[in-house]
């Protein structure tokens, strides 16, 4: 059974920076798309960032584009949200989901507050 961790998220001051990860068990995620989304106090749950099998592909919501950067280390079996610069506006629960042969996995999300 495949799990998905999620770590890393803190209260931190605006423009500042954290990493968040997702370290999976179970399996390997090596040929599986891995999205983050995030979901603000009560508002929907909407997509950040998304990074393809080899690494290559990378998709950023308008939102964060410049300032946040995906990566993974398959030999890790993680996959990393690098926030910069982050806003008040950020704060929200993130989670990480991978999509295996059409069954969402999905992580509990970690807590990152920006104050202003």
């Amino acid at each position: 059974q495949v799990q998905l961790v999620e770590s890393g998220g803190e209260l931190v001051q605006s423009g500042g920076s954290l990493r968040l990860s997702c370290a999976a068990s179970g399996q390997s995620l090596s040929n599986y798309m891995i999205h983050w989304f995030r979901q603000p106090p009560g508002k929907e749950r909407t997509v950040v960032a998304i990074i393809g099998p080899t690494g290559r592909f990378t998709h950023y919501a308008n939102s964060v584009k410049g300032r946040f950067t995906i990566s993974r280390d398959d030999a890790k079996n993680t996959a990393y949200l690098q926030m910069n610069n982050l806003r008040p506006g950020d704060t929200a629960v993130y989670y990480c989901k991978t999509d295996l042969g059409g069954m969402e996995v999905w992580g509990r999300g970690t807590q990152v507050t920006v104050s202003p």
